[in-house]
């Protein structure tokens, strides 16, 4: 959940560390370090602080930042406290070796005592030096170079690792090495330089030539060679190029406060890009807009291609975290809706270990925004391990899950570096609808007026959301209303559940307000018992066939003096003169309403925490990829 950088070639290294760890923020943010070679490598410089990237500049303004040759990290904390001692990189009791590390070393402890009876010494609570200091015994021992040392003390190591891994006796080298956590190096042409990063926004700007690291492989970077990759038995493994073309306006605010905000407003664009090219037919125009009639069809590669084994599935298992299990919801009502085949939607962090019946002829779906969520890759695991399918929907190109899934569909909205997923979200509910779509229609499960209505009102959504986008100033006026709110509850039904769930899960992630969802009809069953004038209630409410049964909850909340913001479909005004707040969105299919009802709880809770002057993009304790358990 860290984010990590590194430079060696011909230009100074230290301003590439840190735009690249500014980048890279968002995995982690609780302190920073970075470790330069200088004076031909006779000089190893770190440099460390607790806090942001910001709080290493500072620290670092007044020192030596010389040489081509560095590695650089962001933190977010597992074991020991977020500080300067803990922070990365560490180094070894000689002084000669320096790692940067993300993910965790589970044998810590048992390698620690080992490393002390030998008369090694530490001077942080991480696991992370128990490693270096494991390296640097190995090469006493072993005598061999950087590299052999470092792949023969990984064979030691029980847990998830990408290091980074420089010596100040071997200046022209990197070694790095990946289990269970990413690490891709840049290669440029010529091979005079080479960039290692955490994933590639650092690297995009300077090279679209990507070796994306697979599990306990170990990479030799030295400058004027081919890049060198060995497996942890020392054996020479290929390095596959590949070019990932990122759009790097997608790292910058474009003149929005707050990622966040930024990424919220991207959604119309964005889930354009998602459908572009899945949608076709004669109906589409040049333009890339839908004519109202005339035959129109979703192609997806990944249905049109796993066609036999999707359509012989008995069930399908949908595996995700957080913001993406929201999704999974959604898809599961889409599925059955269409397809007529049984959905189950599990917690990934549960679902290895529970001992889960999986049969091969099951579909697992792995959705996750990063493509490298920990629960999710093992679950992955667990299901090609009895034979199932895995269908991978992700957002980051070339990231694990990807690799590893049999078969999935992009999701394509871009980067998302605000931590509190909004663009994600929006987008595997789209890629959803379509996979829901296709295979519907390739059971014959859907009728063509149906599926030609749906897939129409689908082109609309982005339309629609930039009419929801309008309303922006008026959500900020009624998020001051309850910015000192202590609790909210948040209510839907049917598709509009889950988008509950997602609302309340964003007011928690950014503003630390205490939020629960609930199906509203479950209100009764407990959670009613919270409701007094201090209670916001937010009602995801838009028209679908038990309209009139969510305006029964709401005059429950009503009579117990409670405040209601609800979410409406335009128009409706039985529900706008009952509640004290009202926010309109367009009419839509039921089935397709959350891409619509959960941007005004993106804007609710992105300015209820601006007003309580909070950091939107980088929520306290919160990290983007989590790629430990």
């Amino acid at each position: 959940m860290c984010g990590i950088v590194g430079y060696i070639g011909k230009r100074e290294a230290y301003p590439i560390l840190i735009k690249g760890l500014k980048r890279l923020e968002y995995r982690g943010y609780d302190s920073a370090g970075c470790a330069l070679l200088s004076g031909e490598g006779h000089l190893l410089n770190v440099y460390k602080a607790k806090g942001k990237v910001a709080d290493l500049e500072a620290a670092a303004s007044k020192c030596d930042t010389t040489g081509t040759v560095g590695i650089a990290h962001t933190r977010w904390a597992t074991h020991g406290v977020p500080s300067e001692q803990n922070a990365h990189p560490h180094v070894s009791e000689s002084g000669n070796i320096t790692l940067v590390h993300n993910g965790i070393i589970e044998n810590y402890a048992t390698l620690r005592e080992q490393l002390k009876q030998r008369g090694y010494s530490f001077r942080s609570e991480t696991d992370t030096e128990v490693l270096v200091q494991l390296i640097e015994y190995v090469m006493s021992v072993s005598k061999g170079n950087l590299a052999e040392s470092v792949r023969l003390a990984l064979t030691q190591v029980i847990g998830a690792y990408a290091i980074a891994v420089i010596d100040r006796r071997h200046p022209d080298t990197i070694v790095a090495a990946r289990k269970s956590s990413p690490l891709a190096v840049g290669v440029v042409e010529g091979n005079e330089e080479f960039f290692l990063a955490s994933d590639a926004s650092p690297i995009a700007e300077y090279t679209k030539h990507i070796v994306y690291l697979k599990d306990e492989e170990v990479a030799v970077i030295e400058p004027g060679k081919e890049l060198k990759v060995l497996n942890l038995m020392g054996e020479e493994t290929e390095a596959e190029v590949k070019e990932v073309n990122l759009d790097l306006s997608m790292l910058d605010h474009e003149g929005f406060p707050h990622f966040m905000l930024k990424e919220i407003f991207d959604q119309p664009k964005v889930l354009k890009d998602c459908m572009s090219g899945r949608i076709v037919g004669p109906a589409a125009t040049p333009t890339g807009k839908v004519a109202e009639f005339g035959p129109i069809q979703v192609v997806l590669s990944a249905v049109t291609g796993n066609r036999r084994q999707l359509l012989r599935a008995k069930r399908i298992v949908i595996v995700s975290c957080g913001t993406s299990w929201h999704a999974g919801l959604i898809g599961k009502q889409l599925i059955e809706q269409f397809c007529r085949i049984p959905v189950e939607v599990a917690y990934a962090s549960e679902f290895r270990y529970s001992n889960p019946v999986i049969e091969h002829d099951d579909v697992v779906m792995a959705i996750s925004q990063s493509g490298e969520t920990a629960d999710t890759l093992a679950a992955i695991q667990l299901a090609k391990e009895n034979g199932a399918l895995v269908f991978g929907i992700v957002n980051a190109v070339g990231s694990s899950i990807a690799r590893e899934s049999d078969t999935g569909t992009y999701i394509h909205v871009g980067p998302e570096i605000g931590v509190a997923s909004t663009k994600a979200f929006t987008g595997q509910v789209t890629v959803l609808a379509l996979i829901a779509l296709a295979l519907g229609m390739a059971k014959g499960t859907v009728e063509q007026e149906e599926y030609e209505e749906t897939i129409r009102e689908l082109t609309r959504i982005p339309e629609k959301i930039e009419e929801v986008l309008k309303q922006n100033d008026s959500i900020k006026e009624i998020a001051k209303k309850y910015m000192d709110a202590k609790n909210f509850i948040y209510l839907g039904r049917g598709y509009n559940y889950p988008v509950a769930l997602e609302g309340a899960l964003k007011l928690k992630e950014i503003s630390y307000i205490h939020a629960e969802g609930y199906p509203a009809a479950e209100m009764k069953h407990g959670p009613i018992a919270l409701i007094d004038e201090s209670m916001p209630v937010v009602f995801v409410a838009t028209h679908h066939k038990l309209h009139q049964k969510i305006i029964s909850n709401m005059q429950e909340v009503i009579s117990r003096h409670g405040h209601i913001v609800a979410v409406v479909t335009k128009g409706d005004r039985q529900i706008a003169d009952m509640v004290d707040d009202v926010i309109e969105v367009p009419e839509t299919l039921n089935c397709l309403a959350p891409l619509l009802s959960v941007i005004p709880l993106q804007l609710l809770s992105y300015h209820v925490a601006v007003a309580k002057g909070l950091n939107v993009d980088q929520p306290r304790n919160l990290a983007k990829s989590v790629t430990v358990e």
